[in-house]
């Protein structure tokens, strides 16, 4: 078949919940990906900063080629050796406590969200506690991450969504002040806001709302879906700031390309929190994620992949500065390590579209931001290349 045979085969029988980019990806090398009419794309967008490592990294590949052959799934009814070597990586990473796998970011959030109402119902002896989140967030799309998702545009054709959640403006601390209550038990954010344009937190900010949570035991849930994994110069975005959630959530490039997440607390929450009945999943933390998250721990290690964030980072901003400076319609450069962001005055959805014709993969972020977020490994001549063709694109307008 042809590029639009595949193209009008997937409109027949997909659910139509995407606008996809009319292109058929068929396989990847390095941070090239290539479609299946063999035209060659260089990737900054790392299939939404999911593959750290870009593609064909064979000490992966191997790795979950060894797994099939083993074993693939148990059940969480019984143990199983990879998962409990991924569990063990991961927190140390982490310096947490206890992890429950999950299979995506938006079931993390999920149980983050349950661990916190259920820790509060320990500590007080009833339900009914109410959670603070940001405007302009994103947390996920089932209804409980709907209804912590601060973009009522996402929420309004699926409500009426959870009760109890009370909104307030990222990097303003009084806001977040106001909607407290005695009913509180949680207040979750992303470190790093993604969907919502690229914008990480003040320092004294996060700062402020640890401290908030300290004084009136209520629970920092910061969500590391995109941020974490060391997309911004630390394994999680959170430990730039020297500030510890009490629970965290993490998906995306944990697995860099199988789907797995989950969520990590401290052991004062684990201890007050969920127990054996109150939280579970099928799938969840199989021998086959195990093996892939375990292996994605080592590979960072060995090939010292947060210092490369560390030394491509500075090239990379200088380079978005330049278009910055160059194009009067580009507003703001902002973000923090490999996950940045153009803020445009023009149609950024054409902006993309036009990028990737040149065979370029950008994706946006809100309404009026391009944003970047590519595989780990990039290095300064992809940064020039991409520069090149998006210097392009943007010429046009």
């Amino acid at each position: 078949m042809n590029k639009q045979n595949y193209i009008d085969h997937a409109e027949q029988a997909l659910l139509h919940t995407y606008n996809r980019f009319p292109v058929v990806l068929d396989h990847g090398e390095g941070v090239y990906l290539y479609d299946t009419d063999g035209k060659k794309y260089l990737d900054f967008a790392a299939g939404i900063a999911v593959c750290a490592f870009g593609y064909g990294k064979k000490e992966y590949n191997d790795a979950l080629k060894n797994q099939v052959d083993k074993l693939l799934h148990t059940s969480n009814l019984y143990y199983n050796v990879p998962t409990m070597e991924a569990a063990e990586k991961a927190l140390a990473a982490a310096d947490m406590d206890r992890i429950f796998f999950t299979n995506s970011g938006t079931e993390a959030i999920e149980g983050a969200l349950k661990a916190a109402k259920k820790y509060a119902y320990s500590r007080d002896g009833h339900a009914g506690h109410e959670v603070v989140a940001m405007q302009h967030s994103f947390h996920g799309r089932s209804l409980g991450a709907l209804s912590v998702t601060g973009t009522k545009h996402y929420q309004e054709p699926f409500e009426p969504l959870i009760p109890g959640i009370r909104f307030a403006e990222y990097n303003n601390l009084e806001s977040v002040k106001a909607q407290i209550t005695d009913k509180t038990c949680a207040i979750i954010m992303e470190t790093v806001q993604g969907e919502g344009g690229i914008y990480p937190a003040d320092p004294e900010f996060l700062k402020g709302v640890r401290a908030l949570c300290d004084e009136k035991d209520i629970l920092l849930i910061l969500d590391e879906i995109q941020c974490g994994m060391g997309r911004t110069g630390a394994m999680f975005a959170w430990q730039n700031y020297d500030v510890k959630p009490d629970i965290m959530t993490v998906a995306k490039a944990l697995g860099c390309g199988v789907p797995v997440g989950a969520f990590l607390m401290t052991q004062k929450v684990a201890d007050k929190s969920l127990a054996p009945g109150d939280h579970g999943t099928t799938y969840g933390g199989n021998p086959f994620v195990g093996a892939a998250v375990s292996t994605v721990f080592d590979i960072f290690e060995k090939d010292q992949i947060i210092n490369h964030v560390h030394e491509i980072t500075p090239y990379l901003v200088q380079k978005l500065d330049e278009l910055a400076a160059k194009y009067d319609f580009i507003t703001d450069r902002r973000g923090m390590g490999l996950m940045q962001g153009l803020e445009m005055e023009i149609p950024v959805g054409q902006v993309a579209a036009k990028a990737l014709e040149k065979g370029l993969i950008i994706i946006t972020a809100g309404s009026n931001v391009v944003r970047f977020v590519p595989p780990l490994v990039i290095e300064k001549e992809h940064v020039d290349e991409m520069v090149t063709k998006l210097d392009e694109v943007l010429a046009t307008f």
